[in-house]
């Protein structure tokens, strides 16, 4: 059924279907070009935003976001349409009398692409200061009945990161009989990330697909700090709700006074033909979002000296023969991690009420670690001379209680509780990056790593977490001075890193080059992450360990270095002791990998098996390179399962394919790999086990 809006607004890819004329302006429809039509309800169209100020409430019993009593009333005063730099760009603005608030719905889409990214900018047109206690990014109804949708969401933890699982979405949206009742249902998913771990708990992302059409919309909400999405009923249609920070679910609140303006964080959504088709649409979109940036091209291969190696206990004596390995390897970057600051003793993770833990905060070099002429400095110029770009650990937001600058820096440049307690978590303070004092302190501290000692790499920590008033803001101040850092430093590579995944957040991808998937040890527990963590971050951001140990047999040599060759290579392990021919074994992985990643910065990925489970045997990943026809497949068996596999690859049906085995296991190869013209037949009789092929048609 054609449906009469009064506003069509989109591009190629996307449009967006608006009815202004109604008391409450909506989004009546979102969708690509060729969708097919759906019978919509303008009942069940949400109001383009909803907001709650104190002193107002929702309009509806129950813990909903939708329905608010303000969102009703906006009124629509304008709406302007640009188009600049490939990206289509619509405001609406909405007016409340009552309160005197100003809303800007901004709606912003790139050419070509499948996404909608959102934000709402409030503006205190009013003679009394407002508070603002929740405001949504993006309210969308009007989607497909629950009856035929399947909810998905992404359970995010320490050590395992990117655990995606789905339900129908009538198992938490209830039918309650909406004609006895002239109501919907209060219930539906909910999800909310707290503190400055955003993704502890979850990925700030889910979808929604159809069952019977295919068709999938999936989003992320771009916050370093807390956010919330929920979806729900909304007369027999479904609706979503994303946002950041709230003041029910969070303890958040922002004053207004009159003239001054609060914007929401980002957030996105895309459209396509099943979750991996969505996805693509939002790898493409991500590449678009994020801070240009050299690394993204060339994707070095990095050693880091801490997974199962020093782990937190680097010294001149243990570093300079693994630097001198680790070029031998092949690696083109050297980072030294945790402890090159500590002349106390503990290693990291270690004595948090003594040692080196809770007196961070100065970064300076050990010179018990790095003693003799040059200190850290020479062991720096050794990875230089090795040709490789020296890189450093750093954990720059958090200043230890026994620190001297605890005492020097002013309280007000830390996060503080109601009555100006200082936040300390696990013998640390965490700054506020909105103080110039908190800025100044780490500007001077990374000016002089990077500008006075020459290091190209910084791989920056986060490993407590706090959710203190204030939080949104000093993200936004950290993500800020982070900009500022890369505009005084263009050259510099900074990997972002909270406890492994646990801060694998959109907005702090469009800044940092790289975001560290996981601190998982267990090379057989590893697979899974490395597989669904394209759902998180683009593959040539996502950082993969492969620790290769002198005591592993040549087959899990393999296996943990062909866990890393569709992400970005984080290699460790003690290269120092092993023999030639099981370094050799490193550096042919290793050339491998140079030989395709040019492909994997234009690739898309996909899931031959489906999304994979923590439990399952075994695990693959596809990477699609559209322009170049070509297609990559990489597969792990663990331990049991069936030894042989039929691997999909939809893109490829019914062609003339030819298949080309790039890495597998070393002593004991993989039985025969055959394309059968729908999906590539491999058997890998040994666990563990791992293949990497080729697809060219």
């Amino acid at each position: 059924m054609t449906q009469e809006y009064s506003y069509r607004w989109g591009h190629s890819a996307l449009t967006a279907d608006f009815d202004l004329n109604s008391r409450t302006p909506r989004l009546v429809r979102l969708a690509r070009p060729d969708d097919a039509e759906f019978k919509t309800n303008a009942e069940a169209a949400l109001p383009l935003v909803d907001v709650t100020l104190l002193g107002q409430g929702t309009g509806w019993s129950g813990p909903r976001f939708t329905g608010t009593a303000l969102g009703q009333r906006l009124a629509h005063r304008a709406h302007h349409a640009a188009y600049g730099d490939g990206w289509h760009h619509l405001t609406v603005q909405l007016r409340d009398p009552a309160s005197g608030l100003t809303v800007f719905v901004e709606y912003s889409s790139p050419d070509a692409v499948p996404v909608l990214r959102t934000r709402v900018r409030l503006r205190n047109d009013g003679d009394a200061p407002l508070t603002v206690r929740s405001v949504s990014s993006l309210l969308l109804g009007a989607l497909p009945s629950p009856d035929v949708l399947d909810v998905h969401r992404a359970r995010n933890d320490w050590l395992a990161e990117c655990r995606w699982y789905a339900e129908e979405l009538r198992e938490s949206v209830p039918d309650v009989g909406r004609a006895f009742h002239g109501h919907d249902g209060r219930a539906g998913p909910r999800l909310a990330g707290r503190g400055s771990w955003p993704t502890d708990g979850h990925l700030a992302m889910g979808a929604l697909t159809d069952r019977g059409e295919g068709r999938c919309w999936l989003w992320q909400i771009e916050s370093a700090a807390s956010w919330l999405w929920e979806a729900g009923e909304a007369d027999h249609h479904t609706y979503l709700s994303l946002s950041g920070p709230t003041a029910d679910d969070h303890q958040w609140r922002h004053v207004l006074d009159p003239g001054a303006e609060f914007t929401s964080e980002y957030a996105a959504i895309a459209l396509g033909d099943g979750f991996d088709g969505a996805l693509a649409a939002l790898t493409a979109y991500r590449r678009l979002v994020r801070r240009p940036h050299p690394d993204h091209d060339r994707l070095p291969v990095v050693f880091n000296d801490y997974m199962n190696t020093l782990m937190g206990d680097p010294s001149t004596e243990k570093l300079l023969p693994l630097i001198d390995a680790a070029a031998e390897a092949g690696a083109e970057y050297f980072c030294v991690d945790a402890g090159w600051y500590d002349d106390e003793g503990a290693g990291r993770g270690e004595g948090r009420g003594g040692g080196w833990w809770d007196s961070v905060g100065a970064w300076l070099p050990s010179a018990r670690r790095f003693p003799g002429p040059g200190g850290l400095e020479a062991v720096l110029d050794r990875i230089r001379e090795r040709g490789m770009v020296p890189g450093l650990w750093l954990e720059p937001e958090v200043v230890g209680v026994r620190s001297p600058l605890a005492a020097e820096l002013p309280d007000e440049a830390f996060l503080r509780h109601e009555g100006g307690v200082r936040v300390t978590e696990q013998g640390r303070h965490q700054l506020d990056l909105t103080h110039p004092d908190a800025r100044a302190h780490l500007d001077r501290t990374v000016d002089r790593i990077v500008g006075d000692w020459g290091v190209g790499y910084l791989k920056l920590d986060y490993n407590i977490t706090t959710s203190a008033p204030g939080l949104l803001a000093h993200t936004r101040a950290w993500l800020s001075w982070l900009s500022a850092v890369l505009d005084r430093h263009p050259g510099l590579v900074v990997e972002n890193c909270g406890s492994g995944g646990l801060r694998m957040d959109g907005a702090s991808l469009a800044v940092t080059q790289l975001q560290s998937t996981s601190d998982q040890q267990d090379m057989l527990r590893y697979p899974p992450i490395a597989a669904a963590a394209p759902t998180a971050v683009p593959p040539e951001q996502g950082a993969v360990w492969a620790y290769p140990q002198p005591e592993f047999t040549d087959e899990e040599i393999a296996f943990t270095l062909g866990t890393a060759l569709l992400g970005r290579v984080h290699l460790s392990g003690h290269l120092d002791r092993m023999t030639s021919r099981q370094l050799d074994l490193v550096r042919d992985a290793l050339l491998t990998y140079k030989g395709i990643r040019s492909d994997l910065c234009r690739s898309v990925p996909f899931w031959p098996l489906g999304l994979p489970g923590w439990g399952d045997a075994v695990v693959a990943l596809g990477m699609r390179v559209p322009f170049l026809d070509t297609t990559y497949v990489l597969v792990w068996r663990r331990a049991g399962g069936d030894p042989e596999v039929a691997l999909p690859v939809g893109n490829l049906a019914g062609r003339e394919v030819e298949v080309d085995i790039l890495h597998e296991a070393a002593v004991s190869p993989v039985g025969p790999v055959e394309w059968d013209g729908a999906a590539l037949r491999v058997t890998l009789p040994e666990a563990p086990s791992v293949l990497l092929v080729r697809l060219a048609p």
